[in-house]
């Protein structure tokens, strides 16, 4: 089972002021604080899996030594957008725990759906606190000659975000993601990532019956 690093706890006076700028907040454009958060957590995980850098983030985790956060973070927006809430929250909690940002914006969102301020405030401090940290340079670009996802897959996404739905991907790739192996234990047992074959990240290549448009070639042309 793979060990989720534990951030260092942010501070107490960091998550004071997140907590107290969510109590005084504007009011939000949807009637309730967990449909904000549902439909803002959608809209960055439809963001995560269209950026063009996802693609290599995902080969990163299957294929190279050490576990990336970057992977994990695009793995975990894979999870959630199969319905896998407690796997993508598993792979959300080690990309933050190594330094994403993102991934943990993306607990503070989930951790908002549920009702669990505490949390929510914590991670969303952690996410400023590494927003705000210099950050190490990242390994080596690698050179992807297509997106993660078709883009008519990607524009689906979106518009079913901004229709107020969940992200949802294909059928056949959820087939691939409920196929991949689970580690852990129990009711704990999160899928993991090293089921994909190697190189089927970088071009999206999971002999899905879709077909790729001109646009989703080599970006130099």
């Amino acid at each position: 089972m793979i060990q989720v690093p534990r951030p260092e706890r942010a501070h107490a006076e960091r998550i004071a002021e997140v907590r107290q700028a969510r109590l005084t907040a504007a009011p939000t454009h949807l009637p309730s604080e967990y449909e904000q958060a549902s439909f803002e957590l959608g809209l960055v995980v439809a963001l995560v899996l269209g950026a063009p850098d996802a693609s290599r983030g995902l080969d990163l985790l299957v294929n190279a030594r050490r576990i990336q956060p970057e992977g994990a973070e695009v793995f975990g927006a894979l999870l959630y957008a199969t319905g896998k809430e407690e796997g993508a929250e598993f792979w959300w909690r080690f990309a933050a725990g190594s330094g994403s940002g993102t991934a943990a914006y993306c607990l503070h969102l989930h951790h908002l759906m549920l009702g669990e301020t505490d949390d929510a405030d914590y991670w969303r401090a952690w996410s400023d606190q590494l927003s705000s940290a210099e950050r190490p340079p990242g390994p080596r670009p690698l050179r992807m000659s297509r997106p993660l996802l078709p883009a008519d897959v990607r524009r689906d996404i979106l518009s079913r975000v901004h229709r107020g739905l969940a992200p949802q991907l294909p059928p056949a790739l959820v087939a691939v993601i409920d196929r991949l192996p689970l580690q852990g234990e129990d009711a704990e047992e999160v899928p993991s990532p090293w089921g994909l074959t190697s190189g089927a990240t970088s071009a999206c290549s999971w002999d899905l019956p879709w077909g790729l448009g001109d646009d989703d070639g080599d970006p130099t042309r």
